[in-house]
């Protein structure tokens, strides 16, 4: 399983997709550039924890990243014309990290302008969200293959195809009429990116902060561009209202702790606060959406002082008119829990039935059976998909979660299940 990104490895995460805008922008040739990135990268993670960070890590990064580009560049001779005209345009000192305490960061945001490129109509919508996780969140291929339930080698295919149809966009923002055709995949985008930090799918963690920041980050851009869109006002809604509870997530051994045991004392009340008005404005921006309906479920849960007092029949209401407007499979996963919580176990577990072919063998649909089977009172089947639950789940929190629920359900000695 992976392990925890280390402060280098992070600090390079944060930095990459500006170093990949700041070559794209100057040569073009976004697949070779995230190659030359990709090299710059592997050799800052063997020097700085030897060496020490440079004072300016992104020009060290840009520099080395530059120099991998135009020897590789230097070494096609089909391309050894196109080269020389960048270098000719390009100062010599373009590239060099600026003195200490300089800052040299552009004045655009580079990675919302690559953010927008990775989404380029020509491309299909799987391309366009498999290019930006890999570009812009800094995912690897093997993640992003999970988060869309396809074999890596797939993946690795379908980015490879999609940096080859990129390369030669220019790099620049899109105008305003192209800003919708791309919104839906850089939304779906930032959607994902969001979830595997604040649930990462794989490793030791439950929580990727860095990877739910960047993702709150951009989409606070996305809304600076589109500040009266609702989908976007309430994506960040959404995204504020899950995040405030990550402290009360997992205990002091890593351990996860499910929404109805958590201490609501250490949710982040400025950011429901943040989050809860933005649901009011992203609902008064008509139509309702995905993203606003799930800003307003995750609102009901974050006022409720205590899990008994959660309003569950209109968490179902919401989920109705969800799953009615845009089906998804984790979302009819979801009504079906509050379905259980409004007529009981056996509605839920009825409601599980619709959605055995499209989630087979995922531990979540184990892991929700497994707990209405326990609501339900039969324990042997609950234990049973509890364990099926943890062997799926390539998260150990999440495993050693499941385990604990399925080891307390076991019967006394000498007593029995029922």
């Amino acid at each position: 399983m992976n392990e925890r990104p280390t402060g280098v490895e992070n600090l390079l995460r944060h930095h990459a997709p500006q170093v990949l805008g700041a070559l794209v922008r100057r040569y073009g040739h976004f697949d070779t550039a995230e190659d030359a990135v990709q090299e710059a990268m592997f050799a800052a993670s063997q020097q700085w924890p030897a060496h020490g960070l440079p004072d300016n890590p992104r020009g060290w990064l840009i520099r080395i990243a530059s120099r991998r580009l135009t020897d590789q560049l230097r070494a096609d001779s089909a391309r050894q014309r196109r080269e020389e005209r960048a270098a000719a345009l390009t100062p010599r000192d373009a590239f060099t990290a600026p003195p200490p305490g300089e800052s040299r960061a552009p004045a655009a945001d580079d990675t919302l302008t690559l953010l927008f490129l990775c989404c380029h109509p020509e491309l299909s919508p799987a391309a366009q969200i498999a290019l930006t996780l890999r570009a812009v969140g800094g995912l690897t291929t093997a993640e992003i293959a999970r988060a869309h339930l396809v074999p890596e080698a797939t993946m690795a295919q379908r980015i490879s195809r999609a940096k080859q149809k990129v390369r030669g966009v220019p790099f620049r923002q899109p105008g305003p009429a192209d800003h919708d055709l791309r919104l839906a995949a850089v939304l779906q985008v930032l959607y994902l990116i969001f979830n595997e930090g604040y649930t990462a799918t794989s490793g030791r963690e439950l929580h990727r902060p860095d990877l739910a920041r960047e993702a709150i980050r951009l989409t606070r851009a996305v809304r600076g561009l589109l500040p009266r869109d609702g989908r976007v006002t309430g994506l960040l809604a959404l995204m504020l209202l899950t995040e405030a509870r990550s402290a009360a997530r997992s205990g002091p051994h890593g351990e996860l702790i499910p929404l109805d045991e958590q201490d609501r004392t250490r949710w982040d009340g400025a950011a429901i606060g943040e989050g809860t008005a933005l649901v009011e404005e992203a609902l008064s921006q008509a139509p309702a959406g995905a993203y606003q309906l799930q800003a307003a479920i995750a609102a009901l849960h974050d006022e409720a002082a205590r899990a008994e007092d959660t309003d569950w029949p209109q968490i179902l209401a919401l989920y109705d008119l969800l799953v009615q407007g845009a089906p998804d499979p984790m979302a009819e996963l979801s009504r079906a829990v509050a379905l259980a919580m409004v007529r009981g176990p056996r509605a839920g577990l009825a409601a599980l039935t619709a959605l055995e072919d499209r989630l087979a063998g995922h531990h979540r649909l184990d892991a929700v059976r497994a707990h209405l089977l326990e609501r339900a009172g039969d324990l042997e089947a609950a234990r049973a998909a509890y364990l099926r639950a943890a062997d799926r789940t390539l998260s150990a929190p999440e495993a050693r979660y499941l385990r604990l629920r399925a080891a307390r359900l076991l019967p006394p000695a000498g007593g029995s299940a029922g």
